[in-house]
């Protein structure tokens, strides 16, 4: 059974930096796209960044580029989310999330509700 477990959340001051962990069980993360999601109070979940595993390619959406990078470490069946510069409109609720697809990253990431497997989520909060 596929899970995905987020760890590394917490609270961060305006301009520092997190690095949020997805460690993946129950499956082999090849042919899998594996997605950062985020969603504040009030707002709709938002893809934030995205690696389809079988040739890394990646998509960040704009409100992160240059600021966030997702990256692996297929020794430990994890991806990981590295947050710089972070700003308080950042502050969300981080979701991992996982789905076998042969689509490109840029096609999927954008719609959470084409992801099918969800971990529990990790809360991020960036304040002074």
């Amino acid at each position: 059974q596929l899970q995905l477990v987020e760890s590394g959340g917490g609270l961060v001051q305006p301009g520092g930096s997190l690095r949020l962990s997805c460690a993946a069980s129950g499956f082999t993360l090849d042919y899998y796209i594996i997605g950062w999601f985020r969603q504040a109070p009030g707002k709709e979940r938002e893809g934030v960044s995205c690696m389809r595993l079988s040739d890394n390619s990646t998509y960040d959406a704009d409100s992160v580029k240059g600021r966030f990078s997702i990256s692996r470490d297929n020794t430990k069946n994890t991806v990981y989310l590295q947050m710089n510069s972070l700003k308080p409109e950042d502050t969300a609720v981080y979701y991992c999330a996982a789905q076998w697809s042969i689509t490109t990253v840029q096609a999927l990431c954008p719609y959470s509700n084409t992801f099918g497997s969800w971990g529990q989520g990790t809360q991020v909060t960036v304040s002074s």
